[in-house]
């Protein structure tokens, strides 16, 4: 039986939902991924993601490997016992970290010769390596290898990363894995129409269980992150799940279901909340701010999430601007259970074929206010 199959599909543009079944769990997509780069998503324990219904998280290669380090993960077994989650992991396959993190590295047909962000050691990080490091997490979803190049960057430069991508994949495709765990290929291209297609095609002529569409969000224009989404997707199989990774905004996210996208993942509700900015219906509300010193509303009125039934944004500022925990705990609560509430109105919408009015309303009420970084 397939991974991945399509259950309802939008009349008016392409939008839809699926079932992804992993080792672990089955996915209903459109689906968002919290990120849990060291085997954690801040501030949150997996019970409390298990209450919000969230059925996977992200988990880092790169990171891992460092600290704690293989050995310890694989006297637990892999990740998920070492981590208390019973639900599904996607781990990154580490490259993108390799690229932004490391200020020295190599490039070579075999792999990327670089330093530790942590102590200047020299590692090495090839595809052969990417996939051993994730089959000893033993994921449920292994990205592959593959080399993002910076924004901007010239034509050139772009195709080269595209083609070490292509042959990279190729490899890791190659490579064991952990027991039933799922291969997702990435396609790269930078900002060029031809080179987004030709990856696009290169991932349908492989043997991935799912494309995901890496190297956005590094600082485009939005409106290009959507042109480089519409020239990529429709050379994408169609009974296969499309991951953009590190995406995105309330917004984007709304964009990207419309044209086609699957999968989710991105680190600003977590990491906007411990700067004090929640996001609700009608956009980012900066919860640190003086206006809020008496506010003994919640921080959305009518949300069902444990901050908004319990607390008012005046006590929720006190402990942001006192530094106590509490305040990321309960910021983060909200921004994920407003994450998991977006993606299940976008689904309903989506099986009731009224997704068009759905993100016509969402796009007059979200106004994008002022957020903390």
């Amino acid at each position: 039986m397939a991974a991945f199959s399509v259950v309802s599909q939008d009349s008016d543009s392409n939008a839809r939902c699926g079932r992804l079944r992993t080792g672990r769990s089955t996915l209903a997509t459109p689906v968002f991924m919290p990120v849990g780069t060291q085997g954690t998503v801040k501030a949150m324990t997996p019970s409390e993601l298990e209450e919000l219904d969230y059925s996977i998280i992200l988990a880092n290669t790169y990171h891992l490997h460092l600290r704690p380090g293989l050995e310890v993960v694989e006297s637990f077994g892999g990740l998920h016992r070492f981590m208390g989650w019973p639900r599904s992991i996607l781990t990154d396959s580490g490259g993108y970290q390799v690229f932004s993190l490391s200020k020295l590295r190599r490039i070579t047909p075999e792999g990327v010769y670089f330093q530790s962000h942590l102590d200047g050691a020299p590692l090495f990080l090839g595809p052969v390596e990417a996939m051993r490091i994730q089959r000893i997490l033993a994921s449920d979803i292994a990205m592959v290898l593959d080399e993002c190049a910076p924004w901007p960057c010239p034509k050139e430069a772009a195709a080269a990363a595209l083609n070490l991508s292509i042959q990279w994949a190729e490899i890791c495709l190659r490579q064991p894995r952990a027991e039933g765990q799922l291969v997702f290929g990435i396609a790269q291209g930078g900002l060029f129409r031809d080179l987004r297609q030709e990856a696009g095609q290169a991932l349908a002529g492989m043997e991935v269980d799912g494309c995901a569409i890496g190297g956005l969000s590094v600082g485009e224009p939005e409106t290009e992150m959507m042109a480089a989404l519409e020239w990529t997707v429709p050379e994408l199989p169609a009974d296969k799940p499309r991951y953009l990774m590190g995406v995105g905004t309330p917004p984007q996210i709304v964009e990207a279901i419309a044209r086609g996208i699957d999968m989710f993942d991105c680190v600003l509700p977590t990491r906007l909340a411990r700067n004090g900015s929640a996001f609700t219906s009608f956009g980012c509300l900066p919860i640190k701010a003086g206006r809020y010193k008496q506010d003994t509303d919640p921080i959305e009125p009518g949300c069902k999430c444990y901050a908004c039934r319990n607390f008012s944004k005046a006590y929720i500022r006190h402990l942001l601007n006192m530094n106590e925990i509490l305040g990321s705990r309960l910021m983060t609560i909200h921004n994920l259970f407003f994450y998991r509430r977006l993606i299940q109105k976008i689904r309903r919408s989506i099986e009731n074929n009224a997704f068009t009015e759905f993100r016509r309303q969402f796009h007059r009420n979200y106004r994008q206010l002022e957020c903390a970084g």
